[in-house]
């Protein structure tokens, strides 16, 4: 039967978000329900808050969730009702040609579905990137869930839902970064500690963070950085030569959604070295490089999406990687709060200081 949850709503691009009772529809074929245990705040809800991306309203946002399963729908063989998943925006059909190529962030074939929410007056509520994460319940495609086992707590569980793939995943399935590489990592903010884990993972010579705030370069130390640079640095790239004795970077992951990061990126490159866009800047902002230097250099400029994780693959060795304190997940978290605590959280968010914010609901 359906259920009525609560629900953080957004009616008002740039307002506080409004908790309401909502109904929650059954899971339908292939799809469950997850009782929420924690969801963190990322600056993509913050962007999508303030209308940057544009959107349906009312909406419910929220994508970086752990919780347990609570119902299952048809076609769901092989699941465990309580058994404590991860939920995260990626929905794959595992059948289109991204799928089997390997690539189910850009799955093709997403059909659309039944509203899952709808509020007091019957009006259907956005469950925005099929998840709707800001609420005690979601449901969602089996494909977006993974296993998290019992060993991992909640807070940092949902971590791997988003922050922690985005960051590791660029550096290590994206960029492939090998032992002896030089990397920069441009923002030390949430998805950029977990770049600098990746990069510490994979081994590289030299991991050189950038950021505008020096207790956000303290803490990329702290996650694995060997130097750090400030953004403030007029001419960061003879900064960058000086650290490694000449050379510049093979690989330059620009975390954050700031366009003069970008407009900087390129000039951090070694010959045939990479930039990667993982921050996402608002709709309609532009960035201008010279193809020219590009071509006579043979650098590199691409994006990367959700890291290209493939769950099934890469949450198993995240996971195990945390059990022996090799990937830090507690040390992301900033601070708990409570989900009556959202608009709070989400401003502390906003101020810039937080590596992740998380709100964890009672059992």
């Amino acid at each position: 039967m359906p259920r009525q949850i609560r629900a953080a709503v957004c009616r008002a691009f740039g307002a506080p978000l409004d908790l309401e009772i909502l109904t929650l529809r059954d899971p339908g074929p292939a799809e469950i329900e997850v009782q929420i245990e924690a969801v963190a705040i990322c600056h993509s809800d913050i962007s999508w808050i303030d209308g940057a991306w544009g959107g349906a309203l009312p909406a419910v946002y929220g994508h970086e969730a752990a919780g347990r399963i609570t119902a299952l729908g048809p076609d769901t063989a092989g699941l465990v009702l309580g058994e404590r998943v991860l939920v995260t925006l990626i929905r794959a059909c595992g059948s289109c040609l991204d799928c089997l190529s390997g690539r189910p962030v850009y799955c093709s074939d997403k059909p659309a579905t039944a509203p899952k929410l709808t509020d007091a007056s019957g009006q259907p509520v956005d469950a925005v990137m099929d998840c709707g994460a800001f609420a005690e319940r979601v449901i969602v495609h089996r494909s977006q869930i993974a296993p998290l086992g019992e060993t991992i707590s909640p807070h940092c569980g949902c971590l791997l839902a988003c922050g922690v793939p985005t960051g590791v995943g660029a550096v290590v399935n994206t960029a492939s970064v090998r032992p002896g590489d030089v990397v920069v990592v441009i923002g030390a903010g949430g998805v950029g500690l977990n770049a600098i884990q990746g990069a510490r993972i994979a081994g590289a010579a030299r991991i050189v963070a950038m950021d505008l705030e020096p207790t956000k370069l303290d803490d990329a130390r702290a996650f694995g950085a060997t130097d750090v640079i400030p953004a403030t640095e007029p001419k960061p790239w003879r900064a960058l030569s000086a650290i490694t004795g000449g050379r510049l970077a093979a690989h330059v992951f620009v975390t954050v959604g700031a366009i003069p990061a970008y407009d900087m990126a390129l000039r951090l490159l070694a010959p045939g070295g990479t930039a990667y866009a993982v921050g996402m800047p608002h709709s309609g902002a532009t960035s201008a490089y010279e193809p020219v230097i590009l071509a006579a250099l043979g650098q590199g400029l691409r994006g990367t999406k959700m890291g290209d994780v493939v769950l099934g693959r890469d949450i198993p060795w995240m996971v195990d990687l945390h059990a022996q304190n090799r990937l830090k997940l507690q040390e992301l978290v900033s601070g708990q709060w409570t989900f009556d605590q959202i608009n709070e959280a989400i401003a502390d968010t906003r101020a810039g200081q937080a590596r992740r914010n998380v709100l964890t609901f009672p059992p």
